[in-house]
């Protein structure tokens, strides 16, 4: 057979007779009846309707496409009765004329329903600033206010009053102790723009707080027409600003404030002079240390090792002077007062996250404390250092010498702050009050000193707030270093000393009372403050509206 033979095709009967010998194994066999199609399908859902029921058909509408649109079920002829409270829809008007905290404050604390309606004026741009560009604004603002010491709600409310003055009234801030983000929403069916910002350095500079309050201010004002550039263009120079005192004053002002601090709890000239130096060289070497990078804990515990230092010197060598009184004195320039009343009013306000990390922070700044005095007490024990913790029962009465001591103290802390001139002879009145207060309850009134305190501290709050509003300012530079005089210094002192004495019962007993007060300082100040603010008329229908209550009935 040839090769053209043996290539030639198939018939079709040979064909059909080679493809039915090869079957698949998924083939079925000869014999088995495969059921016709149009009967039940063998794969059902759980959802499938029986036979035999009729759904009716909805009409053809219009897709829901819109919040706006009416829902299918809705019916015009048959709508339900609208709720209107028997006095009607109350109109809330907030008066023009008080400091913008008050106003930004009551309306964040309402829904966002219930604001009243944003009276927009023509900024100087032509189509009106970008959404993101003043949302960056808000939040360097919000930035410089936050690391300067302010309160989480007064911060806020700023961020708030920034966006509204451009026309964003639409906007949510948000505020913890590092990080500060705000959200606009231009209706209900846009998207959300959200900008956020970390607040890494912090520092201690009123000055630059008061002109950022004026700024707010300006910005706040419908009758100052402040363009997006010049508020930039402001907002830099208030990031340029030199301090207004120098570093050699700040040291000086340190060892004052020490020394007005001992005459406050029975020092004499020489303890004075002692508690000076003391301190003075505690601040050098914390800022050699802030200079090398080290964290702040190990600045504070550093600090805090000088003036306890001198302190045993003077006792081991047996010169006749109340050592206590010089420890005490260093201990009045690093308790961290501002930072404590500022934890405490963010819980006050609801403000936990950012109250918790404040307090935290507090908590740290006093173990340094805590650590940096007990190594010199222990040393000082073990060199036969004669320290008497019952000195503390036995403070002279001198209340000319004290009221001067308290409103130096006052005064010097204010320096420490970076506060304008202008607010410094108001706040050292202020301190001088205070400590008058407390010098008439607790001395001559014999009252609890924790109670005494709180009045105290209630009275500086008030006096600050309403200077605050006065001025249109913030209530920082007024109130912070007034409570100074406050501070429990020397029932920090004792406690620590009766611990490294292996009195351990009675120093907790102590500290537990330095912490009392500390409380009845910053509970004291919030509610001087909010006591000041009934005196205020907010010109809405309701009363400054108030956290709602989580626990109980």
């Amino acid at each position: 057979m040839t090769e053209t033979e043996y290539r030639k095709p198939q018939s079709d009967e040979a064909r059909s007779t080679f493809d039915s010998e090869i079957t698949s194994e998924f083939a079925l066999p000869d014999g088995l009846a495969v059921p016709r199609a149009g009967g039940e399908p063998e794969t059902t859902s759980e959802f499938a309707l029986p036979d035999g029921l009729d759904v009716p058909q909805a009409p053809a509408v219009e897709p829901e496409g819109s919040a706006f649109s009416p829902p299918r079920t809705y019916s015009a002829r048959h709508a339900p009765p609208a709720f209107t409270p028997p006095g009607g829809v109350p109109i809330v008007s907030l008066t023009k004329d008080l400091p913008w905290q008050d106003r930004m404050r009551t309306m964040l604390r309402m829904p966002v329903a219930e604001r009243p309606a944003l009276e927009l004026v023509q900024k100087p741009e032509e189509v009106g600033p970008a959404v993101p560009r003043v949302l960056d604004l808000t939040l360097r603002i919000g930035e410089l206010l936050l690391a300067g010491g302010e309160n989480a709600e007064d911060v806020e409310a700023a961020m708030f009053a920034v966006c509204r003055s451009y026309g964003l009234d639409r906007c949510e801030p948000n505020v913890t102790f590092t990080l500060l983000s705000i959200s606009y929403q231009p209706s209900l069916v846009e998207d959300p723009v959200t900008a956020s910002r970390t607040v890494r350095r912090r520092g201690t500079d009123y000055t630059r707080l008061a002109a950022v309050y004026q700024l707010v201010d300006d910005l706040s004002d419908t009758e100052t027409h402040l363009s997006l550039e010049e508020a930039y263009r402001r907002l830099a120079e208030i990031r340029r600003n030199r301090h207004p005192y120098p570093g050699w004053a700040l040291t000086m002002a340190s060892g004052l404030l020490a020394g007005s601090a001992s005459v406050l709890v029975g020092g004499d000239l020489i303890v004075f002079v002692a508690a000076a130096l003391g301190a003075m060289l505690g601040d050098r070497l914390a800022w050699l240390c802030a200079g090398r990078g080290l964290p702040e804990f190990y600045q504070f515990t550093v600090a805090a090792m000088p003036p306890a230092a001198i302190g045993v010197a003077l006792t081991v060598a047996h010169v006749d002077v109340k050592a206590s009184a010089v420890i005490t004195g260093g201990l009045f320039a690093l308790l961290p007062g501002r930072a404590l009343v500022a934890g405490v009013q963010d819980g006050l306000t609801g403000f936990y996250i950012t109250a918790s990390a404040r307090l935290l922070e507090v908590l740290y700044f006093f173990v340094g404390i805590v650590v940096g005095v007990l190594v010199v007490l222990y040393f000082g024990v073990q060199l036969g250092a004669k320290l008497n913790p019952d000195a503390a029962l036995h403070i002279p009465e001198q209340p000319y010498w004290q009221l001067g001591a308290s409103m130096l103290l006052s005064l010097t802390f204010a320096v420490l702050l970076q506060q304008e001139r202008s607010t410094v002879l108001a706040v050292t009145l202020n301190g001088g009050v205070a400590w008058a207060v407390y010098g008439a309850m607790y001395y001559a009134g014999d009252l609890s000193p924790v109670a005494s305190t709180a009045v105290a501290a209630g009275l500086v709050g008030l006096f600050g707030q309403l200077l605050a509003r006065y001025r249109f300012a913030s209530a920082l530079p007024y109130t912070t270093a007034a409570i100074g005089p406050l501070l429990p210094g020397s029932a920090t002192y004792f406690g620590l000393l009766s611990i490294a004495q292996n009195q351990v019962d009675e120093g907790l007993v102590s500290l537990s009372k330095a912490a009392a007060l500390a409380m009845a300082i910053a509970i004291g100040v919030n509610l001087g403050s909010e006591i000041s603010r009934l005196f205020l008329r907010i010109g809405s229908t309701e009363k400054r509206r108030a956290a709602k209550r989580t626990r109980g009935f």
